[in-house]
This record gives structure tokens, sequence and C-alpha cells, in this order.
């Protein structure tokens, strides 16, 4: 059907005000009001205790002289009317529903293709609804979805609460319909924390070379500057601490984040990776495998609660880091 031949009937003009407004394709409202008007027939059909084979094709039609929409049944090259009486009411209700739905999916659909252009950077969320397995966030005019694999384990974000989380992802749910992946517990959302607290990381000034982080519990980054005269380390932090602390105050307070400088030195790297333990001593590196002296009082520094410094540190240099302690 095109609108161009509909008639100017009232529901014509509706359609062609919708299509305008919502920038939605006349002909896909066309199609799914035929597609749920053939659905509404059968359905009442059945109420009125009609059984319809499986393979009967039927197809709905606006007529050009009423206006009205019908039914016909398909049968090889014959068209059979087979509209039932009082179907009017119906067509109407269905009509209604199929553009009500068109402009819910159409205004997300554009939504979410604005988003497209915004993936793995933070966006701005209400939490709407939460339950044991994913978490529903209001994101603009629309909503995505934070599954429990993307949360920071331990975090309980009241309803209503608003947080930053990073855009990962645009996916295609089981209904075929476009889904909004959220996270707060990827590597990548430190780093863009970083990127809008800093300006010279936003501007590349300054670069983080590696992330390593147990979400809720420790992150460690390693940063280097691209240009003479400027600290990595220090426009990180902030005066006073003023940069990280704003991005501690977006994260649990239970987690620390520890910003060292990036070294391709990889005994330097190390040393620096077991921060914030000191006076520590590279032994030696084989098979992946980095031996390291610590002194007594630094042990459970370089080790951390559970060995997570540690642990953290080898995945930062992408080593293995075994501790010795010193001999005095």
């Amino acid at each position: 059907m095109d609108l161009k031949k509909l008639p100017k009937t009232e529901f014509a003009a509706a359609v062609a005000q919708i299509a305008g407004e919502r920038n939605i394709d006349v002909q896909s409202i066309l199609d799914s009001i035929e597609f749920g008007l053939i659905s509404a027939y059968k359905r009442d059909q059945k109420e009125r205790g009609v059984e319809i084979p499986e393979d009967d094709e039927f197809t709905a039609e606006l007529s050009p002289e009423s206006g009205s929409f019908k039914v016909f049944k398909i049968n090889g090259d014959q068209k059979t009317d087979v509209t039932p009486p009082g179907f009017g009411r119906i067509a109407a209700q269905t009509a209604k529903q199929v553009i009500d739905q068109k402009i819910h999916e159409a205004e997300k659909e554009s939504v979410i293709s604005e988003f497209e252009k915004k993936l793995n950077t933070l966006i701005s969320g209400v939490v709407l609804k939460s339950d044991p397995y994913k978490m529903i966030v209001g994101v603009g005019k629309t909503e995505g979805i934070c599954p429990k694999e993307e949360q920071i384990k331990d975090e309980n974000i009241q309803l209503g609460t608003k947080r930053w989380f990073l855009l990962k992802a645009i996916f295609k749910n089981d209904l075929d319909k476009s889904e909004i992946l959220l996270s707060r517990r990827d590597p990548e959302f430190i780093k863009q924390l970083f990127a809008r607290e800093v300006p010279e990381v936003a501007n590349g000034t300054v670069m983080i070379e590696k992330i390593a982080r147990s979400a809720g519990e420790r992150t460690k980054i390693a940063v280097s500057s691209s240009q003479n005269g400027v600290d990595p380390v220090g426009s990180c932090i902030g005066q006073k601490g003023s940069r990280i602390q704003a991005i501690l105050s977006e994260l649990p307070n239970e987690e620390k984040v520890d910003v060292i400088p990036y070294s391709k030195n990889i005994n330097q790297f190390i040393i620096q990776s077991l921060s914030p333990a000191q006076d520590i001593k590279v032994i030696s590196i084989e098979n992946n495998v980095a031996t390291v002296a610590v002194p007594e009082n630094q042990l459970a520094l370089a080790i951390g609660g559970g060995g997570e410094n540690v642990r953290l540190a080898g995945q930062l240099v992408g080593l293995e880091i075994k501790i010795t302690q010193s001999q005095e």
C-alpha cells in the first residue's frame, strides 16, 4: 500500500502526520497494520469457534472507496472478502495499537542509532529496576541493561540513583530488538572515568597504557606522557587529589585505584606495579615468572588482601610475580 494511493480519510492523514513527525517509514506502518489486522481476524474467528487451517493465506487492505479495512482470503489468483461483521471496531483498535507500537519502536531505534556513535564511552543513567540478574537503567529517552556480570561485585545501587555506565555494546535480543548493554565492571569503565576527569587523558597527552582491575576491590593503571614536562601520574591524581577523588566517588568505597608510571624497563615496571609497597628488588625473570624481594615490613602491602595486589600487579606487567622476603 502506498500512502499516495490512500483516500483523504482521517486515518490516512493521521498516518501521514505520524510518519512525518516521528520519521517512520509510511510503508512500514501500513505493512505492520496489515499484519496486525490478519492476526486480529484469526483471533476473532477463533473466538467465534471457527478453525482456520495453518496454510490458509490472507491479506488486509484499506478500501480506496470507503477508507475501511477489509480482510481477504487468498486462493491462487482469487481474493475472497472474508471480513466479518463489526470488524471495523477491531480494525480501528488494532491500527491504533500497531501505530503506538511503531512509534515506540521508532523512537527507541532512533535513540539507539545515536548511542551507536557513543560505544565505549560513558553515559549517565538512572537505575529503574533491579533483580538478581540485571539492572534496567534509564538512559535518555530509552533504557539499557546492565547484567549481573557487568556490575561491580557487591555494589548496591538504590533505585532512582544516577550513575555513570560504560556503553559497552548494542545487541539484538531474542525478539530481534536492539538493546543497549551497559557495564560498570569492564576495565574500560575506569579508563573512561579518567578521560572524563583528566583533560590530559582526554586529549591524549597522558596515555593509559595498561589496566588491571578487580571491580569493587582494586584497580591498577599504568600511565605515560607523550609530552615532555607533563607528569602523567600527577595529572591523573590532580591538585590535592581532586581528580582521583572525583573518580573514586563514582566507585564503591572499597575500591582503591593505584596510578603508577608506565615503564618499558620491565624491572622498573614490576617495582612500580607493586605499589604501594616500597623498597622492592627484582631478583630474576624466568619462564614468565618474576621473583622479587620485599622487606618484611612491606610484605603485607605487596601481597595485598587475599593476594590481590600481587595478582593485579602480575596482570599489569604480564608476568606471574613471586614474592620473597628480603634478607636483612
